[in-house]
């Protein structure tokens, strides 16, 4: 972000303290106002899943019809990441976000108030949308504002927290809201919103628009959000449409053709949206596929475990919501930790420990039957799981953004959390093809939750992924420290260049 000094914490006032390690009150209440809206993002995301039945029953929306209130908001979230994440490059990263968060409120107020389930979708998408500019300009003001290494790794840890424990609290909130509305599931997040605005207002550092830049990729914008867009529509829809049909494939097909034209105009434009170079990286690479593999396993997981609460074991909503808490409970009185923890050890040995635990803990769990017993047969799994996230989802953040340039933070948060929503929609959309497939025609309990099984080993099997996708970069060559507060040598996790030249 364009303070008028360097981010390293020479002249500016807000981010000297920043760089001696110190924080002011007006530093931890920068912090607090980003991890507000992200703490938001992740609210939002949660907390419409238990009240669905509701809104289904009071609007009269049909199945297909109800999905669309959760597929609306993915769609304008992962859609448009990408186009989010350069914007607030190229805008300013103070401005992006508090105009997003601004139309985060209104659409929030508007979604507790309407009657129709069309105008329900409408404002979940405009939400969407709005969380796909706050996101990437959230991190990215933390990632130039807080000095790379230690700081920053704090600042990290801290917001990505947040995210987990706006979706940990979601459930449960979720649970006790819908008790009296489903409309107080919707509206809950606009004062939030809203107060995090008037904040943020008093304390964001302003930012300048890149001034140097080489125009605006106008087509590769287009060709970018259209992609995704796309991607995202074709991932959803392909349970219910059929992934044999033959729209599905040509879907894909044409995701296909427009993320290689995509490619092909993003090398040739002088400002591309994403610069191609940064892939060149084995560590940003390691980090975009690992946040797949990270949010899609634990979306899977999520979706399974609360079928087989709700649905086999009768729970209540509010029952299930509290049997994911141990997990949300770890991350939050992890929080302040996992900077130092990062500081000693690295982002690649975290993130491997990390999906070590969570392949484990998805193991246990095949072990469940009809009547489990809480402590022994679901804890274990919830702890580990709770600890594997509280390891890698900073990590992730850290290795991601870690010795890149300030003008391209925006770029790369948006990248990041691109992959995170993407990798979350393609692989729930994977886990119920093979739920569905398994499905008995004449279901008994035991033969509904041995369908699920697959599932859960598929889920398994996509935490795996994650652990070899992160193994290389345990070998690779690396410095005696994995991260350097910045005014050293610039250093990376590993010895490769992050922001190689396209």
């Amino acid at each position: 972000m364009h303070t008028h000094a360097s981010l390293w914490g020479m002249t500016s006032p807000l981010t000297t303290p920043a760089s001696e390690g110190r924080w002011t009150p007006r530093l931890w209440g920068t912090l607090l106002v980003l991890c507000a809206a992200m703490f938001l993002d992740a609210l939002d995301v949660s907390m419409v899943g238990v009240a669905l039945p509701s809104i289904g029953s009071d609007l009269h929306l049909t199945t297909s019809t109800l999905q669309w209130v959760v597929s609306g908001y993915i769609l304008g979230y992962g859609g448009l990441l990408l186009l989010g994440g350069r914007t607030a490059d190229l805008l300013g990263r103070r401005q992006v976000f508090l105009v997003a968060l601004a139309v985060f409120a209104v659409a929030s107020l508007l979604g507790g108030l309407v009657d129709s389930g069309p105008l329900l979708i409408a404002s979940r998408f405009v939400k969407g949308l709005s969380a796909a500019f706050t996101a990437p300009a959230g991190l990215s003001i933390i990632t130039t504002t807080f000095a790379e290494g230690p700081l920053r790794n704090r600042a990290l840890s801290i917001y990505t927290t947040c995210a987990a424990t706006g979706f940990s609290m979601g459930l449960v909130l979720s649970g006790l809201l819908t008790e009296a509305s489903w409309r107080l599931t919707m509206l809950l997040p606009a004062p939030i919103a809203l107060i995090a605005l008037l904040a943020g207002l008093k304390l964001l550092p302003r930012s300048e628009r890149e001034k140097d830049h080489n125009g605006y990729d106008i087509p590769g914008a287009v060709l970018g959000t259209a992609s995704m867009l796309l991607l995202v529509f074709t991932v959803v829809q392909a349970p219910q449409a059929g992934w044999a049909s033959a729209r599905t494939p040509l879907s894909f097909l044409a995701v296909a053709v427009l993320l290689t034209v995509f490619v092909a105009v993003e090398r040739r434009s002088a400002g591309p949206l994403i610069r191609l170079g940064v892939l060149r990286s084995g560590t940003q690479i390691r980090a975009q596929l690992g946040a797949m593999a990270f949010f899609g396993s634990y979306v899977g997981f999520q979706f399974l475990v609360t079928l087989y609460m709700q649905s086999l074991l009768g729970w209540s909503a509010l029952h299930t919501a509290l049997a994911f808490l141990p997990a949300g409970a770890l991350v939050a009185v992890s929080s302040t930790k996992v900077g130092a923890i990062v500081d000693r050890f690295g982002t690649p040995r975290l993130i491997a420990v990390g999906f070590g635990l969570m392949v484990v803990g998805y193991a246990l769990f095949l072990r469940v039957s009809l009547h489990p017993g809480y402590a022994a047969a679901i804890l274990p799994s919830m702890l580990l799981i709770g600890a594997a996230c509280a390891l890698v989802f900073p990590s992730l953040n850290i290795q991601a953004t870690s010795g890149v340039e300030d003008h391209e933070q925006g770029m790369v948060s948006g990248l990041l959390n691109t992959s995170v929503q993407v990798g979350g929609a393609i692989f729930l959309a994977v886990v119920t093809a093979v739920v569905t497939a398994d499905a008995p025609a004449h279901p008994s309990p035991q033969a509904v939750l041995d369908s699920y099984r697959p599932g859960l080993i598929v889920v398994t099997g996509i935490a795996l992924v994650g652990l070899l996708i992160t193994l290389p970069g345990l070998t690779a060559r690396r410095s005696q420290r994995s991260l350097v507060v910045a005014g050293s040598l610039p250093q990376e996790v590993d010895a490769e260049p992050v922001a190689a030249r396209d």
